[in-house]
């Protein structure tokens, strides 16, 4: 899983600008993802990856960032699948880098650069990088920032004198924390989530994207027929290993190998 976060110098001009600034950052940091895991240094080739906007922290808050679960691999330029490390995917200290460029050179196409100090262009952009396996626990751990708003009622404990109590988990502890703000504070917090209307926060990138079916399918049919191979391998060793013969996971009788298929030709166009 990767983030990146918008810098705080550009959170002011975000919040008044909320749907050109979010376009921007989805762009803008896709685009570094997608062009930095194509290195031959890193992946070598073309990943796929989910990104969900995300806008608040756990006290409410205005933090925009962008969540993405990237592939664990790619398709290179010549069709072959390319797996990347389990525990490291791209440096982020480039990936910073050129996610700031690039949201640096989308923004000056619009009337909202100047409004910003050209000292954001300068300092270190946040960008975190974390191995997350299959993806499973990553997607549940995005799941409530899609299907639900900044607070869940549950946390909301008390309205008493004009003033709102609501609890939360302090991500350094992961202690349970309470606050207790005017009414209208807490309003003004929950308002800046509220996503412009038809604004989409959930988008697919690379491998992922609709235009990219195609290449989806034939990455999908190099997994498949690697992990059918692996399989065959383990199986067949297993098999030398113990005298027992490789048997049908249907049927229960025994396999006899008849021969190995090697592909002749590479994957249509």
């Amino acid at each position: 899983m990767v983030t990146f976060t918008l810098p705080e110098e550009l959170r002011s001009v975000a919040r008044s600008h909320q749907k050109i600034i979010y376009n921007l950052l989805f762009r803008a940091s896709s685009e570094a993802l997608l062009e930095l895991a194509s290195d031959p240094r890193f992946v070598g080739g073309r990943v796929g990856a989910v990104g969900v906007l995300h806008t608040w922290t756990r006290d409410l808050f205005y933090h925009p960032h962008v969540h993405y679960i990237a592939t664990g691999g790619g398709l290179s330029a010549d069709g072959r699948w390319r797996t990347s490390r389990p525990d490291f995917f791209v440096h982020v200290k480039p990936l910073s880098i050129l996610f700031r460029a690039k949201f640096r050179d989308l923004l000056k196409q619009t009337d909202l650069f100047p409004l910003l100090d050209p000292q954001v262009w300068s300092k270190d952009w946040v960008v975190h990088s974390q191995p997350v396996g299959s993806g499973e626990a990553a997607f549940k751990y995005l799941a409530p920032y899609i299907f639900r708003v900044a607070i869940s009622n549950r946390r909301i404990l008390a309205l008493e004198e004009g003033q709102v109590t609501f609890s939360y988990k302090d991500s350094a502890t992961d202690q349970t924390r309470f606050s207790t703000i005017s009414a209208e504070e807490f309003i003004r917090r929950f308002l800046q989530h509220v996503l412009p209307k038809g604004f989409v926060k959930v988008r697919y990138y690379g491998l992922l994207a609709a235009s990219n079916r195609r290449l989806l399918d034939q990455a999908r049919q190099l997994l498949t027929t690697a992990a059918s191979e692996s399989d065959f391998s383990t199986a067949d060793a297993q098999r030398k290993e113990t005298g027992e013969p490789t048997r049908c996971p249907k049927c229960g009788a025994a396999l006899r190998l008849v021969e190995r298929l090697k592909p002749k030709a590479r994957w249509p166009p």
